[in-house]
């Protein structure tokens, strides 16, 4: 099993990269939201991978994360959610904000999705609700932070914000992306993440 490519960029294709590996190129299909973040032709790049076996053929999916991969195995274990289908939703949405649609209920975000009606939809939610945690999102922003707040404390603050903006009347994909932008600081309190996250909704 092939877990990841490390490489020479050497093309962009329409649904797929070619990476150099050591004189062999390897076509590795990748979402259209994962391609837009590869830097340019002639740059190295490491890539995390699926490889998907057909009876006729053999076909490698790349992911910029394991976090990325992580998420598109879980989709793909759906029903009726194949290898295209997972790349297709992680086209149109983040693994974070398809986080937040299933938390939310939200049907009307993942059917933007090529290929994905409603039916398919719901019954992804269904299945992958107890799998997809709004800490996990939360726990990325945090590991990526410089500021010195516990990573607990940093996520409780942020869970409290995104209740708060509900209680207000705001949808939970709404009101979970825009908490999502605010960096908390140390000393913040839950009133002041509101605060600024009102800000970015009214932008």
């Amino acid at each position: 099993m092939i877990s990841y490519l490390r490489g020479t960029l050497a093309a962009f294709e329409e649904d797929k990269v070619i990476v150099d590996v050591g004189g062999v190129g390897y076509g590795v299909f990748m979402s259209g939201q994962a391609m837009g973040r590869l830097p340019a032709v002639g740059s190295e790049v490491k890539l995390h991978t699926y490889l998907n076996v057909k009876e006729e053929a053999m076909q490698l999916y790349g992911f910029l994360t394991r976090d990325d991969l992580s998420v598109f195995r879980q989709l793909i274990g759906v029903n009726g959610i194949g290898p295209k289908g997972g790349l297709g939703i992680l086209s149109a949405l983040s693994p974070d904000d398809l986080r937040f649609a299933v938390l939310a209920n939200d049907v009307k975000a993942i059917c933007a999705a090529p290929g994905i009606g409603k039916k398919t939809a719901e019954k992804l939610i269904l299945e992958l609700r107890d799998k997809l945690k709004l800490e996990d999102a939360l726990d990325h922003i945090a590991s990526d932070s410089e500021a010195s707040v516990g990573m607990e404390s940093y996520s409780q603050i942020r869970s409290e914000a995104v209740q708060a903006l509900v209680a207000l009347g705001y949808g939970s994909t709404e009101a979970l992306r825009a908490v999502k932008k605010v960096e908390v600081e140390e000393a913040m309190e839950v009133e002041d993440v509101l605060k600024l996250a009102l800000k970015y909704m009214a932008l």
